[in-house]
């Protein structure tokens, strides 16, 4: 009910937005720039085959070629995208494909566990890198100490999850798990069985952790890509350090909206902002925001598909079996 609530809200902001910048002025600006959306599928699609570089190398599972985690990539972010899941869905997602292609139960939760550590660790980076480059532009960002504070308190969250995972967060839900079994005696302990010493094991793999990292900020810089040829084909040019700016501190902004579905009007309004800066105005802010969401809902939709095409192959093999 709560998560409904939300998503109408965050709905209403992006509607009202559109109505007050002009969604006829929007809707030209996107039909125009259409045909970059097929460009900025293709520069998605390697962002995700990074990510699930890093994911592999995290991992450890080497014998699984790179393509096998580029599938498990574009399920958990088709499911993050398209469905009402807060980000957790996607990763659990995930994990049961991963087990069901061999990878053990443990391995997969705290690979999957270290790999959005990394993630997010890296955003803080790219976020950071936006603000020192916003500040050698010159721009005049009276919001930015809003940023500032937001990366701090981020920073602070990442090392308190990975202190957690240190003391022995996975043991926790490892018990979790064991009181449920009182009232759910069907309920397999298999796949959470050394889940802790699992994740502080590849904790350890240090050259491992600098490779993933390296993948992970490739990945969240290479949407500045998106950017440039986004608003190139809206016929508003700009240098890729601007467009780096944008995508990182417009990134943040929907990241710092994870409570909300999709980050509906919390996007937006970030590009409205960074855009701005830029001299950019607010409708082609929103119209480069749409585009970034059609991208995401072809990509996502094709990931939904390759999850129902797993599950679907599974259970026909086991019927056949």
């Amino acid at each position: 009910m709560i998560k409904a609530a939300v998503a109408a809200l965050g709905g209403l902001i992006l509607v009202g937005l559109v109505v007050w910048f002009g969604g006829r002025e929007i809707g030209a600006e996107v039909w125009q720039a259409g045909w970059a959306i097929p460009i900025n599928i293709l520069i998605h699609l390697l962002q995700l085959a990074s990510a699930g570089c890093a994911w592999r190398l995290l991992v450890g599972e080497r014998q699984y070629p790179p393509r096998a985690f580029f599938r498990f990539r574009l399920v958990r972010e088709g499911v993050n995208s398209l469905l009402p899941v807060a980000q957790i869905g996607g990763p659990l997602v995930a994990i049961r494909l991963m087990t069901k292609a061999g990878i053990s139960g443990a391995l997969a939760g705290a690979g999957t566990t270290l790999d959005l550590t990394v993630e997010a660790a890296m955003q803080l980076v790219f976020t950071l890198a936006g603000l020192g480059l916003l500040g050698a532009e010159g721009a005049d960002s009276e919001w930015a100490h809003w940023v500032e504070g937001g990366v701090g308190l981020g920073g602070i969250g990442l090392l308190a999850f990975v202190a957690a995972q240190r003391a022995g967060l996975m043991r926790l839900i490892e018990g979790l798990f064991n009181r449920l079994r009182t009232f759910f005696p069907n309920l397999s302990m298999e796949t959470l069985q050394g889940l802790h010493q699992e994740l502080i094991r590849l904790q350890k793999e240090r050259w491992a952790l600098a490779q993933a990292a390296g993948f992970h900020l490739a990945s969240w810089a290479g949407g500045m890509f998106e950017i440039y040829v986004g608003l190139l084909a809206m016929g508003h040019e700009v240098t890729l350090r601007q467009a780096f700016i944008i995508e990182s501190l417009g990134m943040a902004a929907r990241s710092a909206g994870f409570a909300v579905p999709g980050a509906l009007g919390v996007q937006e309004g970030g590009f409205i902002l960074v855009c701005g800066l830029f001299g950019i105005g607010p409708d082609m802010g929103l119209a480069l925001s749409m585009l970034k969401r059609l991208r995401e809902i072809i990509v996502g939709s094709a990931g939904l598909l390759t999850w129902q095409w797993h599950e679907v192959s599974r259970w026909l093999r086991e019927k056949r079996a």
